[in-house]
């Protein structure tokens, strides 16, 4: 059930009371975004985030019986650096169980050497983009200390910071911050602004702090890297009652 809406800037929100229902408006806005592009184009190009936030709108896509996906080729948009292949925590390997080995896409891309994934992406547009934020407002794994808006990479590898590893601990991907690798490749800002449009969503009492300042910060800046979205022309930011702050 939707029970708050507003606009910051350019950016929509809107906020349901659990987060099944946010998933399911997320995934159901996407889907009618894919239907809408793919009356006007021959195929789609995508990128999905793996993280626990984006469960119950990757479980929606999945179950969604009117969504083309052999039109759709798809990317990922971070992954760990010296993690083993076959882990769980992978994000490729997140993908590829909730949604990517589900659905008969046109094309897979999984993100392993930087160069080479930067110059697929380059290849075409990208028409849509899934994606979450973070405890410290990170898109990607742009944390505060290595986000650019004026990035000139596509795709970088770069050292994540604490609060990132330990959102890692805190969302039950490992059991401890030893655990967590130190490094990662990442989608740069600029990359993901290019996107034709930005799916957000936010769940969780733990990024509640990471939601108000996206939408209350006076400046838009690389402290909250997140904050870049509300000049894109296409996002809408889906939030449960956990994240949503009490400023609304």
């Amino acid at each position: 059930m939707l029970v708050k809406s507003g606009k910051t800037d350019l950016l929509s929100w809107r906020a349901y009371s659990d987060r099944e229902s946010m998933g399911l408006a997320a995934a159901s806005y996407a889907e009618g975004l894919i239907r809408a592009l793919l009356a006007q184009k021959d195929e789609l190009r995508m990128i999905f985030a793996a993280a626990p936030s984006q469960n119950e709108v990757l479980k929606n896509l999945a179950q969604s019986p009117n969504i083309p996906w052999e039109r759709i080729h798809a990317f990922h948009m971070d992954e760990y650096v010296g993690l083993d292949p076959a882990a769980p925590q992978g994000f490729g390997n997140f993908l590829r169980d909730r949604l990517f080995g589900l659905v008969p896409f046109k094309s897979v891309h999984y993100l392993q050497e930087a160069e080479a994934y930067s110059e697929l992406l380059r290849e075409g547009e990208v028409d849509i983009c899934c994606l979450g934020i973070g405890e410290n407002g990170h898109i990607a794994f742009n944390d505060p200390p290595v986000a650019d808006f004026n990035d000139p990479q596509t795709v970088k590898v770069v050292e994540l910071d604490s609060v990132c590893r330990q959102q890692q601990v805190n969302d039950g991907c490992f059991a401890s911050l030893d655990e967590v690798p130190t490094h990662a490749m990442t989608l740069t800002i600029p990359t993901l602004f290019a996107c034709s449009h930005l799916v957000c969503t936010v769940p969780a009492a733990t990024k509640r702090e990471a939601v108000r300042r996206l939408l209350t910060d006076a400046e838009i800046s690389t402290e909250v890297p997140a904050t870049i979205m509300r000049r894109h022309p296409s996002v809408s930011l889906f939030l449960d009652s956990d994240s949503l702050p009490e400023f609304s």
